[in-house]
């Protein structure tokens, strides 16, 4: 299954009723703190968009919740693959993604068989406080060389202006945040990412 090279995540189906009408065709919906009726409805409704528009929904985390609500995708960070069951996962034959951040983590990612590894922070990121410093566009290079035909997600710090050289270096795809939501016009922003990577 090849993956579009724009992977814009929010928080919430507000964001993807409004956004992924524009031509987004993978997008990743990731809730943290909420409860599980408020996330299934979340679920529900990005589902829903996404059936609409011929979308690939990512769900982060929430892997029983994705399994019960027949979801095609799921990305895993590194603290939610001590308690996911990977098995279960792959048994709902749904797809995997996993975040990355060094080579032990890779090896440890890798052994769950992705459907492709995510890299970051790229770039220095406002989004939320990571023990990890940038890791700079060369590590996409050698990651690129580590994991062989997996597709490669480029996170962290990404702009359209960022985006070219991610890709040179070896990302399949490039994942964007706060350049959306934090833009004064989100839907702007969102034609000029898919402007820019198709």
């Amino acid at each position: 299954m090849k993956l579009d090279r724009f992977y814009p995540i929010f928080d919430s189906a507000d964001w993807l009723e409004r956004l992924v009408p524009l031509g987004i065709k993978l997008v990743q919906l990731r809730m943290k703190d909420a409860s599980a009726d408020h996330l299934r409805a979340h679920i529900r409704r990005a589902k829903s968009v996404c059936a609409d528009h011929g979308c690939t929904l990512v769900i982060n985390d929430h892997w029983r919740l994705a399994i019960d609500a027949g979801c095609d995708y799921i990305h895993l960070g590194q603290e939610d693959l001590e308690d996911a069951d990977i098995v279960a996962i792959q048994a709902a034959k749904i797809r995997l993604g996993i975040s990355t951040h060094d080579k032990t983590e890779l090896a440890r990612a890798l052994e769950s068989r992705p459907d492709y590894i995510a890299l970051g922070p790229i770039y220095p990121t406002i989004l939320k406080k990571m023990k990890w410093h940038e890791q700079g566009i060369e590590k996409l290079t050698t990651w690129r060389n580590l994991i062989g035909d997996t597709p490669l997600i480029a996170i962290g710090g990404m702009r359209i202006d960022r985006a070219a050289g991610a890709f040179e270096a070896g990302a399949d795809v490039v994942a964007a945040v706060t350049d959306i939501t934090l833009n004064d016009s989100p839907d702007d922003r969102v034609r000029a990412w898919l402007a820019a990577t198709r």
